[in-house]
């Protein structure tokens, strides 16, 4: 023994096995897709053992896990994932939105809860070997895409709170459609000060799935009282934080004429979302004249900076609230016409389609990059 750090093996794309699906099945009726209910005929997995690295990526038929009922993830919660999408453009070619994003941020959560990290370059690699064997379950209509969810768990079969010894990591695929079929409905929030999404040190920075599982009761009270999700607020000063499991998005009109679009900074209990990234990114090349985004105002100022729902509440009885919308994967952008707050409905103003001045062109020039409509960067071809 040297005491010198054994390097074991990182994941490899080269190294891939591939078994095809004998049984094929049929891709269902675009109409009939609900979301994450359906799925396609394979799935990625990699597995990892500390004393040895990560094992060998095999694509292989979707199939149930087999895993000891002492593993780590049913007792402690060690596990994580990622969403994003593959789209198809009119042409026929196959695109991801930005995976590299997706597992920079996965390796982040990976450390907070003790899981091993993965070299992410790899792993997009495999994500487009994955969706060509599959990307015949895009259905061929304007606005639906094939959902991709990659996830890691704790698998070593022992109780005890440490880190795992060994993992699992994989993927899978689901066909989606529009997130709005019947165009954009403004969602009604509820101010919830009740409940608890996250705080200072915690993981609610982290895209884990102890983040999700504490939100579904506070999701369903605010149910019960006739709202579509939750608008956490953090603190005594009820700061806004995520809208569900959104980013959240506020536009004020200053007294000077600019338009000011306000989000809260990544202080460490939100989560840094991807669509958020691309929202933010757009709006500043637009302000710098680097891209033009059409009828998205020339008067616009960016700030990430806390806002709190009192300050959302004066605005709205002032008339200088334009909009407040969410961010993500699944609905990009999704539009709010009401808050309730402390035993009051706050009403947002939304235009005529649902969408606001500021929202609405985002949304249209952000799903152009997406569907491959507008050549950009963030496209990268399967």
């Amino acid at each position: 023994m040297t005491g010198e750090r054994v390097q074991v093996p990182d994941i490899e794309a080269s190294r891939v096995e591939i078994t095809r699906t004998q049984e094929p099945k049929r891709p269902l009726p675009p109409s009939s897709l609900v979301f994450g209910h359906t799925f396609t005929d394979h799935m990625l997995s990699v597995p990892w053992r500390m004393t040895e690295g990560w094992g060998t990526p095999k694509i292989h038929p979707y199939a149930p896990l087999s895993i000891e009922p002492s593993a780590t993830v049913f007792h402690y919660a060690h596990c994580l994932f990622e969403g994003l999408k593959a789209y198809r453009d009119p042409s026929g070619r196959v695109t991801l939105f930005r995976p590299d994003m997706n597992f920079r941020r996965m390796n982040t959560s990976a450390q907070r809860i003790a899981l091993p990290t993965f070299n992410g370059e790899a792993m997009v690699e495999l994500l487009k070997q994955l969706v060509r064997l599959d990307k015949h379950w895009i259905p061929d209509q304007a606005g639906y895409s094939l959902y991709l969810r990659p996830t890691m768990i704790g698998t070593q079969p022992a109780l005890g709170i440490a880190p795992p010894k060994e993992a699992l990591l994989f993927v899978i695929c689901s066909p989606v459609g529009p997130y709005y079929p019947q165009g954009f409905k403004p969602v009604a929030l509820y101010g919830t000060t009740e409940f608890t999404r996250a705080s200072p040190g915690g993981i609610g920075a982290y895209k884990l799935g102890a983040n999700y599982a504490a939100g579904v009761a506070a999701h369903k009270a605010a149910s019960e009282k006739g709202y579509v999700q939750n608008l956490w607020l953090h603190g005594p000063e009820h700061y806004i934080t995520e809208v569900g499991t959104m980013n959240a998005f506020v536009v004020f009109k200053k007294p000077d004429g600019s338009i000011e679009l306000v989000t809260p900074p990544l202080d460490g209990i939100i989560l840094p979302g991807v669509t958020r990234d691309s929202v933010l990114g757009l709006a500043r090349e637009h302000i710098a004249g680097k891209t033009n985004i059409p009828e998205l105002s020339e008067k616009l100022v960016v700030s990430e900076r806390p806002v709190t729902m009192q300050e959302v509440k004066e605005a709205a009885e002032s008339g200088s609230l334009v909009e407040v919308f969410g961010t993500g994967t699944a609905a990009v952008i999704s539009p709010v016409d009401r808050i309730g707050y402390l035993g009051q409905d706050v009403s947002i103003p939304t235009g005529p389609d649902g969408m606001g001045p500021v929202s609405r062109p985002l949304w249209k020039y952000l799903t152009g990059i997406q569907t491959g409509q507008i050549a950009h960067p963030w496209s990268v071809e399967v």
